[in-house]
């Protein structure tokens, strides 16, 4: 009996730690957090700096560390991509890269094409909607044009994203380059891209709206 009693327990304990190791396993197992998915124009894709250096490649960086299962980064972000470009491109990429997330970071280059605050904001909500469509929150990333586009041109542009940005309950960062544009050494020489010494502060003007959506 003590025999029998003994093997039962043994038995009980082999199934109990199989269990275990079972568990342990499928949780080193585990795949991604989820995926981010950037969609921008230059200031998004390192332009005329190592790709390492731009703040998306640090933003992969920055989640590596802090996560053991940290989301994977995608970055669809192209130098010249516009509203309506990226619009065309999207539908591919949801159905490939799947995101969870949706970093929504354009609008410059459709103001320096002429395009009116309107249109960008069309095509941004068509992107929004398609992004939830898919099943991804999204965040929008604003985007401020040189000063002699005039102020009414410049106010129209800031309340395109203000606008989306209230109207479907989605964070805004007003402008990507806060506290990086004009400041001398954090612009490269054509005035308009980031320098690789400022990405570091891209990064820490995005975290903040986008580490809650991860």
């Amino acid at each position: 009996m003590r025999i029998t009693g003994w093997s039962r327990q043994a038995g009980t304990m082999m199934v109990l730690l199989l269990g275990l190791l079972l568990w342990s396993g499928l949780a080193c197992a585990k795949g991604p957090a989820g995926t981010v998915l950037v969609l921008g124009d230059s200031l998004s894709a390192a332009h005329n700096i190592p790709a390492d250096a731009g703040w998306v490649s640090l933003l992969d960086k920055r989640v590596r560390q802090q996560s053991k299962t940290p989301p994977r980064i995608v970055n669809a972000s192209m130098s010249g991509e516009t509203t309506a470009g990226a619009l065309t491109r999207l539908p591919g990429l949801l159905a490939k890269e799947k995101p969870t997330v949706v970093v929504i970071a354009l609008g410059g280059n459709d103001a320096l094409r002429g395009l009116t605050p309107a249109q960008v904001q069309g095509n941004l909500e068509k992107m929004l909607l398609a992004s939830r469509a898919a099943g991804a929150k999204v965040l929008l990333l604003g985007i401020d044009v040189p000063p002699n586009y005039g102020p009414a041109y410049r106010q129209r542009l800031a309340a395109a994203y203000r606008a989306l940005a209230d109207k479907y309950q989605v964070p805004l960062l007003p402008f990507l380059l806060e506290g990086v544009a004009l400041q001398p050494g954090l612009m490269q020489a054509d005035g308009l891209h980031p320098t690789a010494q400022a990405q570091p502060k891209v990064l820490d003007n995005v975290w903040p709206l986008l580490k809650p959506l991860l």
